[in-house]
């Protein structure tokens, strides 16, 4: 609050309650500071609004006109407050969500019927790419990302854990040669993730922690693991998915999964998907219930598969 604000409410809060005391009482001042804080309006006004005497306060013909525009002017910012306080306490207006495109395909666009009629207030805008944004630049106010996050002045809510699993389809398997240890992938046809050239390795660990990097290479890569899903369904080859991608695929056979003693990745071992958003003092209530509701829809995904 201003100065001149807290003058100008001490002003109408004094005409109101017809003394200098009762004002002050109202917010906690001594009367000798509510008309020191008034004389000095006056003197930023140049003309007097108030006629004081030891019994009463009158107004002046100045101080008439003041009072019913100011009283008008303080009942609109108290208005004006309440709004935003209204807007900043229901979920309602834009959010600008980026997400990777296969948490997107699996995880958001399935929930969002189910979140737009839960939020009728909130409108989505929904961008897609394989890249994190500068969340600043672009104006977003919501990044999912997948991975090993980098230090960041950002704020990551881990979603859900992402385990890697080599899988094919049973049309591959059946038609190729047989598979007992990782190494036996240099021979297969592997479809490869990629985001820029450089060696295409799957690195793996054993349960007693040995740990091995396996060359691979085959017919297709891309950056786009839908792409890479349809492949192995449609039984090119094998494929590194997520487990989250490929739950369903696995409880009805329709892919299997290979090598499930081992954890294994393309990049790093650590995986996992994460919501990210600027660090702020107040979170949104829109962006906390979007947060809320993909956490939960991960949550009913997590039914453990064993295979």
């Amino acid at each position: 609050m201003t100065e001149s604000l807290r003058a100008m409410r001490l002003f109408i809060s004094a005409v109101q309650a017809g003394s200098l005391s009762a004002a002050g009482r109202q917010f906690g001042l001594s009367p000798a500071s509510v008309s020191r804080q008034i004389t000095e309006l006056e003197e930023q006004l140049g003309g007097r609004l108030l006629n004081r005497t030891s019994r009463k306060l009158t107004l002046t013909e100045a101080g008439q006109m003041y009072f019913e525009r100011v009283e008008r002017i303080l009942q609109q910012v108290a208005e004006a407050n309440e709004s935003v306080s209204q807007f900043e306490s229901v979920p309602r207006g834009t959010l600008r969500v980026h997400s990777r495109m296969l948490v997107a395909h699996h995880a958001i666009v399935p929930a969002l019927p189910r979140f737009l009629v839960a939020y009728p207030d909130i409108r989505i805008d929904l961008m897609l790419s394989n890249f994190p944004v500068d969340l600043v630049a672009h104006n977003v106010d919501l990044d999912i990302r997948t991975g090993k996050l980098e230090d960041s002045a950002l704020v990551a809510r881990k979603l859900a854990s992402s385990v890697r699993m080599v899988c094919a389809a049973p049309a591959y398997l059946d038609t190729h040669a047989p598979l007992s240890l990782p190494a036996d992938l240099a021979s297969h046809d592997c479809l490869f993730y990629y985001r820029s050239a450089g060696r295409k390795v799957w690195h793996f660990m054993a349960r007693d922690g040995t740990q091995a990097e396996v060359p691979v290479s085959g017919s297709l890569q891309s950056d786009n693991g839908q792409v890479l899903l349809a492949a192995v369904r449609a039984g090119i080859g094998i494929a590194l998915m997520p487990d989250w991608a490929i739950r369903e695929d696995l409880r009805t056979g329709r892919l299997r999964r290979l090598f499930p003693d081992h954890r294994v990745s393309h990049t790093d071992l650590e995986d996992g998907v994460y919501a990210v958003y600027q660090r702020s003092r107040h979170m949104s209530p829109k962006l906390r219930v979007f947060i809320d509701f993909i956490g939960a829809t991960f949550r009913e995904r997590e039914r453990p598969y064993r295979g």
